[in-house]
């Protein structure tokens, strides 16, 4: 493994305690705020003391608790891209990229300033300081300066948060090709799943300070295995959900009994399926079909390009075994499509027909 964390420390309130790996590879850890990623990043780094654990990077150990090793900041040899930049203000462009190579001679220093910034099309803004540059141009500074030291591991902590779409989307694939040519191990920090799947073929889901799931990002999206994973992938409609046969579940918040086309696992607690895999089904097609199931409007919410459709359950039509007091107070689903193929429009109140596909369904256990 070139990256090997087993770490735990505890806080106020709060108790870090990780446990991932990776080969020399992009990994994203992915997580609401709050959840432990950055404070991983900063054991890592040096910058917080683990209360236990093991961090051992490309065959050095950085800190192991048992043998008293704790490695200062400046011999870890790490890229740490923070969420607001941290450049110094009172150094030009040419100086906050000097900086992170004090070891290097004058000469060596002044070519590896020129290379870095070549690369992140900064060489005509080597004399501003940061005041003067734009959030975009900060950010690629600051990822030149990561860079400048040839660093064992690259972190990044939520490098875009602070720019707008268009830029963001820019660096994405700048720091994509760049990611690429790195010989070893990244780490990239997001709440944002989109953007961690963009970058990241390897993603670790933290969840109240743990590692709930890692994998491949297919794998993760396709197949969520837990709750926290479940959410943090995307998917709106969750219910608590108990096994009522070999291939047909209870959904408890929604009221209705459910098909699957896998086999439903004895130790089921919820069940998901994605706003965009629902699909709205005409009367004459539903005759046969599982999982047809009656459903009011009760808004709808437009963006460029879909439009989510929030459905009151019904109630009428829906064959219900077990569960006699009906359809739950609040039982809705969230349903998207994409504008392109749909036009309709759905006003409040409109009754239609709703199919939840049986091969869509997500099967959570944890």
């Amino acid at each position: 493994m070139s990256i090997y964390v087993d770490i735990r420390k505890k806080f106020s309130g709060f108790t870090l305690d990780v446990q991932l790996e990776a080969e020399n590879e992009i990994l994203g850890l992915l997580g609401a705020s709050g959840c432990g990623k950055s404070m991983t990043l900063q054991c890592i780094s040096g910058i917080e003391k683990p209360d236990s654990g093991v961090i051992i990077v490309n065959g050095r150990t950085f800190f192991d608790a048992e043998k008293k090793i704790n490695l200062p900041i400046r011999q870890r040899n790490i890229g740490y891209s923070f969420q607001h930049f941290s450049l110094f203000p009172h150094m030009t462009v040419e100086g906050n990229l000097a900086f992170a190579a004090p070891e290097h001679t004058k000469e060596d220093r002044t070519r590896a300033v020129a290379e870095k910034a070549a690369i992140f099309g900064l060489t005509d803004y080597l004399t501003r300081y940061p005041g003067q540059l734009s959030g975009g141009q900060k950010q690629r500074v600051a990822l030149a300066r990561m860079l400048i030291r040839s660093p064992e591991i690259l972190m990044l902590d939520e490098p875009f948060s602070a720019l707008d779409t268009h830029v963001r989307l820019t660096l994405e694939n700048e720091l994509m090709q760049i990611l690429g040519e790195f010989a070893h191990t990244a780490l990239y920090v997001s709440h944002d799943m989109d953007e961690v799947y963009r970058i990241c073929p390897q993603i670790a889901v933290l969840d109240d300070g743990k590692v709930v799931d890692q994998g491949k990002r297919e794998h993760l999206l396709l197949e969520p295995k837990t709750l926290a994973v479940a959410r943090m992938t995307g998917c709106k409609n969750i219910s608590a959900a108990r096994k009522t046969g070999e291939y047909r579940l209870f959904a408890k918040d929604w009221g209705i009994e459910i098909q699957s086309a896998k086999p439903v696992p004895d130790d089921l607690h919820y069940v998901g399926i994605r706003a965009h895999r629902i699909r709205e089904v005409r009367s004459e097609e539903a005759d046969g079909m599982p999982n047809i199931f009656p459903v009011q409007v009760e808004f709808e919410s437009e963006s460029r390009f879909e439009t989510t459709v929030v459905c009151r359950l019904s109630g009428e039509g829906i064959p219900i075994r077990g569960q006699p007091e009906g359809i739950p107070t609040g039982a809705r689903i969230l349903w998207l499509y994409d504008k392109l193929y749909n036009r309709k429009t759905y006003p409040i109140g409109h009754a239609f027909l709703l199919h939840i596909p049986p091969e869509s369904l997500h099967l959570i256990c944890r």
